[in-house]
């Protein structure tokens, strides 16, 4: 472990010099890609020195104690050595947590997909729910939150709506909520107040940009149709909506949203990227076990992965085993402690995948 701390120490170093190097500091991607280098493993850096640092002063204090004669400073030495010896359990912790390899999708931007599943008109109420939770979650974090499209039911539920939430490290939050949620209640529509169980699906790519996946034209079949549903005059006589297809992956996306083909384009656009990116990770993915096994739930889309019962007020997440008695905190958007329960649980998992590889 300490071999990998000093190699991440040395490479900070490095950067240092790299960014002050003026070759660098011209050309604006490689001064953003050190930049960015250098952010992401400062933490580390950091927690290794103060460690260092603790273990010097410990040295130091071990030192004064066989050397001094005068009692009264022995003991002096005696209770800065246990003060300094309880902090390097919490520190050794914090550099196994931070040698964890990261998921380099956690600074990114998201594309939700929030579709009603089984329970026809309850389903679409449901992800309108879930819609509104996310939304609200988003606005604690400082994210915001954007429909990218929507197709919405008469009783004020969805079909399906796509949102993109933008901000810090918001994949790194949000990437569990991939899977199947399943709600109990009692309907609106529901006269003799029976309890009914339905579904609704939740799919969360992370944003890919253009640099990371160039979708070639040649590779992307375009598709210009009339917008359905309401609209009058426009729906009937513009040629606005947009269908893409990317070929080699068979990913179709399709936006009439927009009144401008163009806007629709490039919606559609932005979606396709995603969905191809996604796509080719999750196939990536599977060609290894342990990654997979090492992942909470972030893997298969069709697994059930929580449960709100509106009845006994309780949320279960069945991938960690918990339940919260907070459904009513939950679904507005209080969705911090079974957020950080996922992580924990995700990066216990890695640490012992590390110390299995002994690190």
């Amino acid at each position: 472990m300490f071999d990998r701390l000093q190699a991440v120490e040395d490479r900070y170093e490095r950067l240092n010099e790299l960014l002050s190097d003026p070759d660098i500091v011209s050309d604006s991607k490689k001064l953003a890609q050190f930049s960015k280098e250098q952010s992401d493993i400062q933490e580390t850096v950091t927690v290794y020195r103060e460690y260092k640092s603790i273990k010097e002063q410990i040295q130091d204090a071990k030192d004064l104690i066989d050397m001094e004669d005068d009692p009264e400073m022995k003991e002096m030495a005696q209770e800065e050595l246990k003060e300094l010896e309880v902090q390097i359990p919490d520190l050794e912790e914090k550099m196994k947590i931070l040698l964890i390899p990261k998921d380099p999708n956690d600074g990114k931007n998201i594309i939700m997909e929030i579709r009603g599943a089984a329970g026809g008109d309850e389903a679409a109420l449901f992800a309108n729910s879930l819609f509104r939770m996310y939304s609200k979650y988003a606005e604690t974090q400082g994210w915001r939150t954007e429909i990218v499209s929507a197709n919405p039911t008469e009783l004020g539920g969805y079909k399906e709506i796509v949102i993109m939430i933008s901000g810090s490290d918001v994949y790194s939050k949000l990437k569990y909520e991939s899977g199947a949620h399943r709600v109990q209640r009692v309907p609106e529509t529901e006269s003799q107040g029976r309890v009914h169980t339905s579904t609704a699906t939740v799919v969360v790519m992370p944003e890919a940009a253009e640099v990371e996946l160039d979708l070639q034209d040649k590779d992307i079949r375009v598709d210009i149709y009339h917008a359905s549903g309401a609209g009058g005059q426009h729906v009937n006589k513009t040629a606005s909506a947009v269908r893409m297809t990317h070929i080699p992956t068979g990913v179709v996306v399709a936006m009439q949203d927009e009144r401008s083909q163009l806007k629709n384009r490039e919606k559609a656009m932005k979606i396709l990227r995603a969905r191809v990116y996604d796509k080719l990770q999750q196939e990536e993915q599977s060609k290894y076990d342990a990654e997979r096994k090492s992942a909470v739930g972030t893997g298969d889309r069709s697994e059930r992965i929580r449960t709100y019962n509106y009845p006994q007020n309780r949320v279960t997440d069945h991938r960690i085993g918990l339940t919260i008695q907070k459904l009513d905190q939950i679904i507005d958007g209080k969705l911090d402690d079974v957020i950080d329960a996922l992580i924990m649980e995700e990066q216990a998992k890695k640490l012992d995948a590390l110390n299995e590889q002994r690190f």
